[in-house]
Order: C-alpha cells, then structure tokens, then sequence
C-alpha cells in the first residue's frame, strides 16, 4: 500500500448550497468522498435522471485504487434531501413493514412548491459550491463528469455564466458518459426540440404544481409515484445483501405489472430487476442468469453484489426519489448548446461554449449508438476544447458502465488513463 492510499477515506458529508427557495434545512448537497485525503485530482461526478451518489460507489473505489493522486466525489443533488430514508438503517425487514406499508413521508407536490423553482441555475450553484469545495483554494485540480443528463449537466456548467466567471475556468478537464448535448441522445431515440410555446408550458405546468416527475416508476412498472421505483429497488437491495438465498421476501409483494410467478429468491428478485435479458438497457445490467431455481448466478460483466450494495444505502443510495421537472426542463431547453429564446426566457445563461478550453474525455456505451461521440465532436470543433479523447464499447449496458468490474469495464480503464495523463491546471 502506497502513503497516498494509507490516507484513504471513503466518507459522506454535506456541502453547504446556493441559499434558494425552501426551508433552510434543504440548502445543502451531499457527497460521498473517495480516496486519497492527499489526493492532487478531484474528479466530481453527476448522475443521471434519477442517479444518486451511490451509482458511482463501485466506479469511484476502482478510479481512485487506480491513481494514488485521485479522489473522487459523488454527488447527491439536493432534491435528495426530500426523500425519507430513515428506515433503511433499521435494516430490511423492518424497512419493508415501513415503506411498503404506507408509514414514510411522502411528498406532497402542493406542499413542495418551492422546489418548483430548483431548476438548472440552482443545480449548478450547487455543483460549483463542490467544485470549489474539491479545489481547495487552487490546491487541486478538479475534473467535472456526469453520466447521461448528467453529462449534459456538466458540459453546460463548463459554459453557464457564474457572475461574469465561466464554468470552464473552474476545471482541468471534463468527462461525459452516454450523454450530452446537441444529438447525443439521438441514438437511443430520443430527439429533443422545444418551442417557446411548448416551454412555457411546461414552466406553466411545473409551477402549477407539476414539481417531480415520475417517468421511471411508471416506466419500469413500479407504481405512479415520483418515488415508486427507488424504494422498490433499495428494499430489493437490502434483501438480496441481508439474505441472497433465501425465498423472495418482496416476491409476492410486487406490483402487478413486475410480478412473476416464478418461485425466486432474494438475489435472484434483484438480478431478474436488473437483468439485461429483459430489462430496458437504461436500467439493466449483465449481472448473470437467473436459474430454474429462482437463485441467482453471478458470472456477468457486472457483479450483481456491486448493483445491490449500491442501491442498498441507506444514504447514499443509487436513485434520487424526487426528479426535479424543473432541470428536466432546463436540460431541454440547453440542449443547442447555446443562447437561444426559450433559455433567455427560462434565465439560463450559456454564453461560454464557445471558449472552452479544457481537455474532454467521452465514453459511450451501446446505448446511444455512436452519437454521444458524434455530440461530443460537435462541441470540441465549435470551442477551444484541445482534444478530445472518445471510447466506446457497445456491449456494455448505460448501467454496466459505472457497475462492471475493472478488467471488463473499457470505461473505468480508459477514464483512468484520461485523468492520468491530464495536464495540472495552471493556477
């Protein structure tokens, strides 16, 4: 074990926000810290949709145990303090008698107006609070990365406009998984245009009363509730870790439209949750098979224990409750890349595409189809980006690539290598 490494901590604190709308106990975000204490490197990352700091728990251990020089901090947005995790301490069973049995507290959107206003502008101060935080002072250089909306997330903040200083001044370089900006989702069929009248709409209908949305829970089947499909998954979690080979304590307990007649146990519920064989590639992995038992066998790229401790928690947990129809919005309206009606009229400020300057690594896994890169190169010809450097490999999941193991994780490797031979800032 190398110095750097006996300094190592892998620890979840809170970073004070941008004071916004809502209670005072909401303006802060948390992060989960991991790796070297000493480390010269600070990599931020942002999740996607409904990506909480623990989908990056397995990729931040690997990145950091590759570089001694390395920390990487995950962050939770502030939304996530909505969600009431309490009972996910108290361990599986007692968890499922309270969130299953209708006891947590559940947000009420008439009671939770305030977060109609967290939008794209909220979410960056915050992540630049982070950023900051992980510079100390100019100490570290600091590389900004996201997967999927979080990739977009993190190219916008290198061209948002914090108070006449670019995004792009903070950073050493930035990092984008399976997302982005112009087509970059192109490839997974999802083309976005916005009209003004369409986006005011949308501000019309979020300030309404429209505050979270709740397209993963009622995409995957879980229920109409914004929180749905993240508490399923953490009970489903806490039981595959807590007793892999016993029967399914959820098994009969699912919504009608998951459920199974098949005799599974706890590992097996959460893998068949997970498993790419039948799940949208967004949400699954190849973790292995599930056998005529109902048991689980783990011979995957990705190793379902690595999916269960993250989604398990309790804090960090793998998905945010709570996603924000705000950012969403926001997300859309950037997508061009620059100033445009709709983000005037939205206050979103975009002036510095053009001029940044930092080195840009882009993976793309199979979900998108090649236009991640294809988005990527887009905004490296139209800025001062001195080189991008793109990876893909088509037979990785959108989930396997933060969950696959190092030897058969293209991601992880060529990331490691991206941050490795990154030049220091000048400061």
């Amino acid at each position: 074990m190398s110095e750097q490494q006996q300094n190592w901590v892998e620890a979840y604190e809170f970073v004070e926000g941008v004071q916004a709308s809502g209670p005072v106990h909401l303006q802060k975000v948390g992060v989960l810290k991991t790796g070297s204490a000493d480390a010269r490197r600070v990599l931020v990352l942002l999740g996607g949709r409904e990506g909480a700091a623990g989908v990056f728990r397995h990729t931040a251990r690997s990145l950091a145990r590759a570089a001694d020089d390395l920390q990487v901090w995950a962050i939770d947005p502030r939304e996530q303090n909505l969600a009431d995790l309490s009972a996910f301490t108290a361990g599986a069973e007692q968890a499922t008698e309270y969130y299953l049995g209708g006891h947590y507290q559940v947000q009420d959107p008439a009671e939770s107006l305030f977060a109609a206003q967290w939008g794209l502008e909220v979410l960056l101060e915050d992540v630049r609070r982070v950023v900051l935080a992980a510079s100390d002072g100019g100490r570290r250089d600091v590389v900004l990365g996201g997967v999927s909306v979080g990739a977009s997330a993190a190219l916008i903040y290198a061209a948002w406009d914090f108070d006449g200083a670019p995004g792009y001044r903070d950073l050493a370089g930035l990092a984008i998984v399976d997302g982005g900006v112009h087509n970059a989702y192109a490839g997974a069929g999802m083309e976005f245009a916005l009209p003004l009248d369409a986006a005011k709409g949308w501000l019309g209908a979020i300030e309404g009363g429209a505050v979270f949305e709740n397209f993963t829970s009622t995409t995957l089947g879980f229920g109409d509730r914004p929180e749905s499909a993240a508490v399923w998954f953490q009970l489903a979690a806490q039981h595959a870790i807590a007793d892999p080979h016993a029967p399914a304590v959820l098994a009969d307990k699912l919504p009608e439209g998951v459920r199974t007649d098949r005799e599974l146990t706890n590992a097996g519920l959460l893998g068949r949750l997970v498993d790419a064989q039948h799940v949208h590639p967004s949400y699954s992995v190849h973790a292995g098979r599930l056998e005529d038992t109902g048991s689980w066998t783990d011979d995957g790229r990705t190793h379902l224990e690595t999916v269960a401790e993250a989604f398990a928690g309790p804090r960090p947990g793998a998905w945010v409750w709570y996603t924000l129809n705000r950012v969403m919005l926001d997300l859309v309206a950037a997508i061009d890349f620059t100033e445009t009606d709709v983000t005037r009229m939205l206050g979103l400020r975009l002036p510095h595409g053009q001029a940044i300057d930092v080195p840009l690594y882009a993976f793309q896994s199979g979900l998108t189809n090649g236009t991640t890169g294809q988005a990527a190169a887009t905004v490296t010809a139209n800025s001062r980006i001195p080189e991008m450097s793109l990876h893909a490999d088509s037979d990785l999941t959108h989930q396997d690539v933060v969950y696959a193991r190092w030897e058969d994780n293209r991601f992880l490797q060529t990331l490691a290598q991206f941050l490795r031979e990154l030049p220091r800032r000048a400061h």
